[in-house]
């Protein structure tokens, strides 16, 4: 399906809902689940999830949510998990992906790297605005939001961490360069606030986290 009619699907504010709920919980979640979730039926949601995986948006397979085995465990369940893949509409089209790419590959060669993280910092900074205060893991959540990060909070350990990167394509083909300019960027965003990041890549996950300044994280990461 193209990109266009994939997306397209999302204007269905039911089917919205749903993927938007199947994509905040980062594991795979069942029809009941999601129908509860979006206010559907649970059979008006099958449909609807259906159609999300036909579209490359969603993925699906099966478990048992009993979480048992054996004999008397029930059937397998049908669950459904956000899509690896990525979709993007641009009308008249554009490929700002291989420019991105071309750019980094170039900046690696040359061994730019300061360079580049310089001016992701003052990005950063720029982003964040004269008027903008990051007091706390809540306004650093609130800003990454809006930039795609898709942050939550470890409750374990007190550490924000985001479900998406928003640069992942690029990343893949030049971890350190761009990992570094994704550190450098969020050094931009919160400096002068009372929120530290750090370079803590975990595999599905954005590769920095955030935790306040002064933490046993954050002082265990200043020992690193």
């Amino acid at each position: 399906m193209e990109d266009i009619e994939a997306v397209a699907l999302l204007q269905d504010p039911v089917r919205r809902r749903l993927y938007e709920f199947v994509a905040a919980r980062g594991r795979e979640v069942g029809r009941g689940e999601a129908a509860e979730a979006a206010g559907v039926t649970r059979t008006l949601a099958a449909f609807h999830l259906d159609r999300l995986v036909e579209a490359g948006l969603l993925e699906a397979g099966s478990r048992r949510l009993s979480g048992r085995s054996g004999p008397g465990a029930g059937r397998p369940a049908k669950v459904y998990r956000r899509a690896a893949g990525e979709r993007g509409v641009s009308v008249p089209a554009r490929d700002y992906r291989t420019a991105a790419g071309l750019l980094a590959e170039a900046a690696e060669a040359a061994g730019l790297d300061r360079e580049v993280q310089d001016a992701a910092r003052r990005r950063g900074r720029a982003l964040r605005g004269p008027a903008e205060s990051c007091g706390g893991l809540d306004d650093l959540a609130d800003l990454l939001r809006s930039r795609g990060y898709e942050p939550v909070v470890d409750d374990g350990e007190g550490v924000l961490r985001m479900r998406n990167c928003p640069f992942h394509a690029v990343a893949e083909m030049f971890p350190p360069l761009v990992c570094g300019m994704n550190l450098a960027l969020l050094e931009g965003l919160t400096e002068g606030s009372a929120v530290r990041v750090r370079m803590d890549p975990r595999p599905g996950w954005c590769c920095v986290a955030a935790a306040p300044s002064g933490t046993a994280s954050d002082s265990k990461n200043n020992e690193d």
